[in-house]
This record gives C-alpha cells, sequence and structure tokens, in this order.
C-alpha cells in the first residue's frame, strides 16, 4: 500500500544524530513521517518509497560471522578454515597473513584441505546480546569473505585463484566446493534469520572486477558463479527477505548475472558507468546510485543543493527507485543530503 505524506519544514529538524557507519562523522536523524526501515519497505515491496533513501538507513551486522569466516579486525583472526587474517592499518582493513603458506594449491585437493565448521555451534545468544539494534532502520546481515571467487582466493591467492577458473583439470573441483560452501551459506543464512527477526536484508561479498574490468568472462560467470548464487537468491527469498551484494569493481558488464541469480539490490563502486547502468537495468535492480561530479564538497551551498535536486530528478524515473550511495560519501555533503531528502520528498509526494 502507498502511503502519502505531504512534506513538513519540521522534518528536516534532526532530534539526534546517530553513528557513522565504520566509524564514519555521525548524521542527523529527521523527524520522518515513517521510519527508515518503513521507507525501505516501500521501496524493496511496491518501488515507491517516500524519499530517496541513503545506504545508512540499513544498519549492519556481521556478528557471529566475522568471528568464524569474515576478516575479524584490528586484533586479526584466525578463521574457522585455518586462514590467518592481519588488520592493514594503511587500508582499513584485513588480509591473509603473507608469510603463512596457502590453505590450496589445487581445487582437487579441497576436500583435504578445506573443513567447514557447523554453524550451529557458534555463539548466536551472545551475538543476540552483544547487537544493539535500532528498529527504526533495516538490519542487513553482511558476509565478507562471501562463499565463492573472495573465498578461493583467501585460499590459494589472487593469481592462482584466477588461473583455477580457467583450469579445465580443476573445473569440477571447483563446481563441488562451490556447491558444499553454498550449503552451508544457507544453513547460517536461516540461522542469522531465525536469531535476527529484524534482519530485512542479506548481503554477500564476492568482488569481480578491479579498477579497469572485470577478473573473468561471462561464460566463467554463468557456469562457476550464477547456479550457487541462484540457489542462495533463492533460498533468501524463501524466508522473505531482499538479497544485496557486495561486488567490487568495474563490473557493469556483469550486472545481468547478478539480476538472473535473483539479486535485489547492488551497490556499483565509482569507477562503474552508474548512469548507463540506471537507464539500462534500474527497474530490474535496485541500483545504489551517486552524483557522478566529483567536486561537489568545492561547490556553493546553493550550489551543492542544486547538484542535489540534478540527482533526484536523474534517479527518480517511476519503477526505477535508487538508494544513495555511501561509496560516494567524499562527494556528499550534509547540504547535499538534506537536500535530496527534501526535495526526493517533496517530488514523490506530487508524483504519487
Amino acid at each position: 500500500m502507498f502511503l502519502k505524506y505531504p512534506y513538513e519544514e519540521t522534518e528536516i529538524r534532526a532530534c539526534e544524530m546517530a553513528p557513522g557507519m565504520f566509524g564514519g562523522p555521525a548524521t542527523p536523524v529527521y523527524t520522518y513521517p515513517i521510519t527508515p526501515r518503513e521507507n525501505l519497505h516501500m521501496l524493496y515491496n511496491d518501488r515507491k518509497p517516500l524519499w530517496l533513501p541513503l545506504s545508512g538507513d540499513a544498519k549492519y551486522t556481521m556478528d557471529p560471522w566475522n568471528n568464524h569466516m569474515g576478516r575479524g579486525g584490528p586484533d586479526g583472526l584466525v578463521d574457522d578454515l585455518g586462514i590467518e587474517w592481519v588488520y592493514e592499518k594503511t587500508a582499513g582493513g584485513s588480509i591473509v597473513h603473507p608469510e603463512k603458506p596457502q590453505l590450496l594449491d589445487d581445487v582437487n585437493n579441497w576436500k583435504e584441505k578445506v573443513h567447514l565448521p557447523d554453524p550451529k555451534t557458534w555463539d548466536w545468544e551472545g551475538a543476540v546480546e552483544r547487537s544493539k539494534i535500532d528498529s527504526r532502520y533495516s538490519l542487513e546481515v553482511s558476509y565478507t569473505n562471501g562463499f565463492w571467487f573472495e573465498r578461493l582466493i583467501s585460499m590459494m591467492g589472487f593469481v592462482p585463484a584466477a588461473m583455477a577458473l580457467l583450469d579445465e583439470e580443476q573445473t569440477d573441483a571447483i563446481k563441488e566446493m562451490f556447491q558444499a560452501f553454498t550449503d552451508f551459506a544457507c544453513e547460517v543464512i536461516t540461522l542469522n534469520v531465525h536469531y535476527f527477526p529484524q534482519i530485512d536484508i542479506v548481503n554477500f561479498h564476492d568482488d569481480w572486477g578491479s579498477q579497469q574490468s572485470t577478473f573473468f568472462s561471462e561464460d566463467i560467470a554463468r557456469e562457476l558463479f550464477l547456479p550457487y548464487m541462484k540457489q542462495i537468491c533463492n533460498h533468501i527469498h524463501s524466508l522473505g527477505r531482499v538479497t544485496s551484494i557486495h561486488s567490487c569493481g568495474h563490473n557493469d558488464k556483469r550486472v545481468q548475472v547478478f539480476i538472473d541469480a535473483g539479486i535485489d539490490e547492488w551497490a556499483p563502486q565509482l569507477m562503474n558507468d552508474i548512469e548507463w547502468l540506471y537507464d539500462n537495468y534500474g527497474d530490474k535492480i535496485i541500483l545504489h546510485a551517486f552524483p557522478t561530479r566529483e567536486d561537489i564538497p568545492q561547490l556553493s551551498e546553493e550550489e551543492q543543493r542544486a547538484e542535489a535536486r540534478k540527482f533526484v530528478d536523474r534517479f527518480s524515473e517511476p519503477g526505477k527507485p535508487v538508494i544513495l550511495a555511501g561509496t560516494a560519501r567524499a562527494r556528499l555533503t550534509d547540504a547535499f543530503k538534506e537536500e535530496v531528502y527534501v526535495y526526493s520528498r517533496k517530488k514523490y509526494y506530487e508524483r504519487g
């Protein structure tokens, strides 16, 4: 059901400041007519939000996944596969310990080397107790390292993993291993939703590209990844949740594979042609869109607000809603984000 609330000036009165994502700056919490979570529900279900949402309208959880199969944090981690992760301060994230031997040198040996844990033994009750869930926002569970190519890289290193995708002698083993990880992932997702029923969005990671291009061909994507992505998406949808992928790199030419898998939402990085993606696929997948102009913070406030209105006009075709991308935070001033909210509220109300 589409709700209509006329815009009121009092909506942009900040009632509090919310902590920024991953240690970023705090953001104002407005006196919204409905909660950001309800607005996202309207976006996902009817494609008619009351305003153009921000990526921060969904709050992340990675507990207990990150302490077992993720990358840990500043204190490092040995994951449940025995891979050691070390925190790289300059990158703001963790990498596989460069001096430790790789878990795999040939995917054909995966059954001897890879022993998946039993997620039922994880401390789910403790994770619930540690959580601080704000019911005004959607809850998004995020699986760093994912289940396929990123996971293969963590076990083999990038070059051997990329070569394995091309090696016909390893193809069957890759499919077998990816199937095992996919079945494991579905079990984890079921447990996550059981213990955290507030979860609206299930996000999994699998980086497919570099700054310049994709890592592998569409044929490889469809043979080695699509069946397992489709299985996970079907499972997530059966639980009544939205599917989202975190896939870094120049992957705009692979978006049709995401769509065919059943992925509902993708946040492309800034090297992708967001206008081309929106024009060609915005009605098939929800995109996190960003302004293409990079110098917005150097503009006057009036000019920043004008750019915000241009952004809303560009990415607000009926039936093709977007989310304002957090990946573009260096371009997004407070004035820009406020104007996106105000202008989209008015525009969407008038449009009906």
